[in-house]
């Protein structure tokens, strides 16, 4: 057997243990967050009468809408990452999620209320500063200026949210700022079809491994080595853009996901898209699971915002990546 085979054969071995200790250390994080509340339920008390109200009508949700949007956050960075060939790059920080909190509220603005059209219109948010970031980016700007457009983007977004709450007399407005500040509080059964809706994307964005592998190497590399990049780009921006915005009107903004978890994952080699896709998705939702954890418990009389606790956390992080990149 050649040396190049032993060495696959190990690469391979190490990837599967990775994805194996990931999906246990989730199921892990998934029954503690269904134990953790107000009150302590272990898992032989479940389904007992006065548990199955906590458990199964509201931790259960909560819980899995808390996955799903963990999981497809970080898979959206390390798309984004590939997409824009930009290591930095990442929803919250490049003002895609602002985006699709315009949209938010623009569709509350016209007096829309059904969970549907909120989506969509947070959907349209999204995938319009993707866009915008994409043409930025096939200009060949550096990922200081690329990062700093996003940031500018981000920051028109928010004062547009801050003026109409500010303007608003409407509860509705005025509920939305705080909202966006991230939070699963409200999340119950009624979403369930909203969860489902991230679920497709984010399998068949975790099966594009070998596109993102092209991607990552360059746009000309990609070129040569035949990947129709028009095709790929837009349906990546469509793919990017219904994640981050089913994810915010799920839950609100959430920040640092996308760009921390990737980076993690890297610093333990996880650099083939085949196996850092579905590993991003389970730390993702890992992570997002002990935040939302922590904000429970946080509070005794209250619940923090999970956006909070996520940028608290991220913030330090993305400090470091920004001044590892100038060097």
């Amino acid at each position: 057997m050649s040396l190049l085979n032993i060495l696959s054969q190990s690469a391979r071995r190490r990837h599967l243990y990775w994805i194996v200790a990931l999906s246990l250390l989730l199921l892990a994080t998934f029954i503690l967050s269904l134990c953790v509340g107000e009150r302590w339920l272990p898992p032989n008390s479940w389904l007992s009468p006065q548990a199955k109200i906590f458990v199964w009508q509201l931790r259960l949700p909560r819980s899995l809408a808390v996955l799903l949007v963990g999981a497809a956050l970080a898979v959206a960075g390390v798309a984004m990452q590939a997409l824009f060939e930009n290591p930095l790059a990442e929803p919250g920080l490049l003002g895609v999620s602002s985006g699709a909190g315009v949209g938010l509220m623009l569709a509350i603005f016209f007096g829309s209320g059904d969970i549907w059209l909120l989506a969509l219109a947070a959907m349209a948010g999204a995938l319009l500063i993707t866009l915008i970031l994409l043409r930025f980016a096939h200009r060949h700007l550096s990922n200081s200026r690329l990062l700093l457009t996003g940031v500018a983007l981000g920051m028109i977004c928010s004062a547009m949210m801050t003026w109409a709450v500010y303007l608003s007399s409407t509860l509705d407005l005025r509920q939305l700022m705080y909202w966006m500040m991230g939070g699963f509080s409200g999340v119950d059964w009624r979403y369930g079809w909203l969860m489902l809706a991230l679920l497709p994307v984010l399998l068949w964005l975790c099966s594009r491994g070998s596109v993102l592998n092209l991607l990552a190497l360059g746009e000309l590399s990609a070129r040569q080595l035949g990947l129709p990049l028009l095709l790929w780009r837009n349906l990546l921006v469509v793919a990017v853009g219904w994640l981050v915005g089913v994810s915010v009107a799920l839950a609100g903004a959430i920040g640092f996901i996308g760009l921390v978890v990737p980076h993690l994952l890297r610093l333990r080699g996880l650099t083939d898209h085949h196996v850092l896709l579905p590993a991003a998705a389970l730390s993702g939702a890992i992570i997002l699971l002990l935040a939302d954890v922590l904000a429970r418990m946080a509070l005794t009389s209250a619940e923090l915002p999970i956006g909070v606790v996520t940028a608290t956390l991220g913030a330090p992080l993305f400090i470091m990546l920004l001044l590892k990149s100038q060097r």
